[in-house]
């Protein structure tokens, strides 16, 4: 009996196995040979999943950034517009490893997406997709009856993101987490100035 073979989840391990590489040696570790031995394939059984590195590269991409959305949409125990808006901001920075793994990978991609339009409109429309919810979350944390669109609330929302990105980026010169008192600290004084 031919053994069957669960499609979907062999290319979730594929780029599983991407992602590793990129976190342990940068964009250029993860050939499509290392993605094969690395994984325990057989030469050739890779491109029966992806055609090409590029291809491996954008569903590594869109791994990353679902990963991202679902730790922001997570539910948070309470119901508090401020908490929420909390969750989603420590959601966005390199509060652990697990962030700041996250945080090498994305700077990978993301030189690879300055040559790549897909990666670049995918990155684009999470970009646009993020600022209309944290909009939304600021708005409602700030409680003055503001729509997300308040100019107010759209220029914080930029700004909160800009600082996230900054802050994945600058996070990998510093391997052992030394800034996450920082951004712990950039937390909560967004929270403390909503008022303003």
């Amino acid at each position: 009996m031919p053994k069957i073979i669960d499609h979907d989840q062999r290319r979730r391990e594929i780029v599983a196995v991407a992602k590793k590489l990129i976190i342990q040696g940068g964009f250029e570790a993860a050939t499509m040979r290392s993605i094969v031995a690395e994984a325990g394939f057989a030469n050739g059984a890779l491109k029966r999943y992806f055609p090409s590195k590029d291809s491996i590269v954008a569903a590594t991409f869109q791994s990353v950034l679902a990963e991202m959305n679902e730790q922001m949409g997570a539910d948070v125990p309470s119901r508090d517009p401020r908490e929420v808006l909390r969750h989603e901001l420590e959601a966005t920075l390199p509060l652990d490893q697990y962030r700041i793994d996250s945080a090498r990978v994305l700077l990978a991609l993301w030189e690879h997406s300055v040559a790549n339009e897909e990666l670049a409109t995918l990155y684009r429309e999470h970009l646009h997709d993020w600022r209309r919810r944290l909009a939304e979350r600021l708005a409602a944390a700030r409680g003055r009856g503001e729509g997300a669109d308040a100019p107010a609330v759209i220029e914080l929302a930029g700004e909160i993101i800009s600082v996230s990105i900054g802050a994945n980026v600058t996070s990998l010169m510093f391997p052992d987490g030394a800034l996450i008192p920082e951004y712990r600290a950039y937390v909560d004084r967004v929270m403390r100035n909503l008022d303003d």
